[in-house]
C-alpha cells in the first residue's frame, strides 16, 4: 500500500485562474515548513517528485506540465528547485486524500499522463 500524499497549490495572483501545484509527503512537508528557511531537510524528502504541474481550470481540474516561459514570466526562473522552493514557500497545502503513491498503472505507455485530482479514489489505477 502506498502512502497518504499532499499537494500544495501556488496561485500567482487572486484574479489569476493558473495554478502551479507541487506533489509532497504531508508529514516532512510540515517539519521543512516549520524549519523556515534554516531547514536541513533536504528538498528531496519533501516532495514526491521533482515536477512542477499547472492547471488552468483550477487545482481540481486535469494537471499539465507548464512551459518554461509560463515559470519564467511568474517564478522569474525555470529551475525546477528555484521553482519548487518558492510553491512550497508561498503556496497553501491542500488535502490530496486522492493522491497515493506506490500503486501504479499497469501498462502506462497507454495514457495521456495527465493528473486528476478531482477526489476519485481508484485502488485499481484506472479512473
Amino acid at each position: 500500500m502506498g502512502r497518504e500524499l499532499t499537494k500544495v497549490v501556488y496561485k500567482p495572483s487572486p484574479e489569476s485562474t493558473e495554478d502551479f501545484i507541487v506533489i509532497v509527503n504531508p508529514a516532512e512537508y510540515k517539519r521543512w515548513k516549520e524549519g523556515g528557511m534554516y531547514t536541513t531537510i533536504p528538498l528531496t524528502e519533501v516532495v514526491d517528485s521533482f515536477q512542477v504541474l499547472w492547471s488552468n481550470q483550477g487545482a481540481q481540474g486535469l494537471l499539465g506540465k507548464p512551459s518554461n516561459q509560463q515559470l519564467d514570466n511568474v517564478f522569474g526562473t525555470h529551475k525546477d528547485v528555484d521553482v519548487i522552493t518558492q510553491i512550497l514557500q508561498k503556496g497553501k497545502e491542500e488535502s490530496g486524500k486522492g493522491i497515493r503513491t506506490g500503486e501504479g498503472v499497469a501498462n502506462l505507455a497507454k495514457g495521456s499522463f495527465a493528473v486528476d485530482t478531482k477526489g476519485k479514489s481508484s485502488t485499481s489505477g484506472i479512473p
